[in-house]
């Protein structure tokens, strides 16, 4: 239904992601991966959503002077947002077992926003999903580190993951925004733009 209505678009997704170019895939869209490098820093005053708002926005603008009357540019970001602190990806081993301590045991916040770029227009939306994790052992951790190597992910693991089978204990929202994209706001957002 969206393939059809997208036939006279081009549409274009900026990102190395695995994940959501496969989520494009499965969303059986005809797409094209164009990657740009942009250095991922924002404002200290950023909180929440507006960090992941202005990263998606930010990723759009290296393309913006190349746009044709037809493409349209989908860039996004996530970030794990917990005790008023946003957790990108982690640096090493040692920052990825800190982040999953500090996960463990508590609820926090997946936040991605999907920023949406023509020739004339910009659109960004963004998506918040609660995940709680039971008491995390180092023992887990470790097996969790040594075995999936998470450097990748937002927030040190990846809800479809090991550690996300043995240690989520509950999820309230979108469990593909977790992974990284909100499938039915992209679905929603492009519906909107080619109608």
């Amino acid at each position: 239904m969206l393939k059809e209505k997208l036939k006279n678009y081009n549409l274009i997704l900026a990102s190395a992601s695995p994940r959501r170019q496969q989520f494009f895939k499965d969303l059986d869209l005809d797409f094209q991966i164009q990657l740009k490098p942009v250095v991922e820093e924002y404002p200290e005053k950023l909180r929440h959503f507006e960090i992941t708002d202005y990263l998606a926005q930010l990723k759009s603008l290296p393309f913006k002077t190349h746009l044709q009357e037809k493409d349209i540019l989908v860039t996004s970001d996530t970030i794990v947002w917990q005790n008023e602190n946003a957790l990108g990806k982690p640096r090493d081993r040692d920052e990825a077992f800190q982040i999953l301590k500090s996960l463990s045991n508590v609820t926090h916040e997946v936040i991605t926003s999907v920023c949406f770029t023509t020739k004339t227009t910009q659109k960004t939306v963004s998506n918040v999903t609660k995940v709680t994790f039971k008491k995390l052992s180092d023992a887990e951790i470790n097996y969790y580190l040594d075995n999936f190597k998470p450097y990748d992910k937002a927030g040190a693991y990846g809800i479809q993951d090991w550690i996300g089978y043995i240690g989520i204990t509950k999820i309230e929202g979108s469990h593909y925004n977790v992974m990284g994209l909100p499938l039915h706001l992209v679905y929603q957002t492009l519906l909107e733009i080619v109608n």
